[in-house]
């Protein structure tokens, strides 16, 4: 399959060298120059509509313990736990990993960084905007808007990093990051997991009670 896709991606890149050499030379630049300044501008406004939301300690806000109808003692604590654990430590952990995904992606077509060293510096970047997500959302916001948008900085500065050619040959080797898919999935899963049990805790102990958290991120 991988074999399939290199050749694929070699017969894509050699269509397009001999289309674009059959142009003038000023025509060239334009393309490749139109190309790439698409491909900055989706990971621009990607960015921007989502590092907000993505900084928020609750994402989801699904309030699924409205469902929890049983008037049993045992039952309320039961289903409430259920739903608390479906809620934070399985479907908020895949939308994270859905914007970690996303955010790879773009950093493959926009650096020639190894997927690898790629795949732990988009991983290290989630991870401390989620952390810093329970301590204040807005520390968290500077820090999903500020990263992403200061290797889009360095990638622009960097010598000969930006060409269509190569946007091409990254995007055909997108199957291999799903050969580390659930490695960087549990990674996420456990970090929030450990987010939470340390805010339970915090909340159980006294140490600070939710409702004035929230008071303070709304002043």
């Amino acid at each position: 399959m991988s074999e399939m896709l290199t050749s694929f991606s070699s017969s894509l890149i050699l269509i397009y060298q001999e289309f674009l050499s059959s142009l003038p030379f000023w025509a060239q630049n334009f393309i490749n120059l139109f190309f790439i300044s698409i491909v900055i501008v989706i990971y621009a406004i990607f960015i921007w509509n989502f590092y907000r939301w993505v900084a928020k300690k609750d994402i989801l806000k699904l309030n699924l313990k409205k469902y929890n109808k049983t008037q049993h003692p045992f039952f309320i604590k039961f289903l409430a736990g259920l739903f608390y654990f479906i809620e934070y430590l399985v479907i908020l952990p895949l939308v994270v990993f859905v914007w970690f995904f996303m955010f790879t992606f773009f950093l493959m077509l926009l650096t020639d960084i190894p997927l690898q060293t790629l795949l732990v510096i988009s991983a290290t970047i989630i991870v401390a905007i989620r952390m810093t997500a329970y301590y204040r959302e807005d520390l968290s916001k500077d820090l999903a808007k500020l990263l992403p948008f200061t290797l889009l900085g360095v990638s622009i500065t960097q010598t000969g990093t930006f060409s269509f050619t190569k946007i091409i040959s990254q995007i055909f080797t997108i199957p291999e990051f799903f050969n580390h898919i659930i490695v960087y999935l549990l990674f996420i899963m456990i970090i929030e997991f450990i987010l939470r049990a340390i805010e339970f805790i915090f909340i159980a102990s006294g140490i600070y009670e939710e409702k004035e958290e929230e008071k303070v991120k709304t002043e």
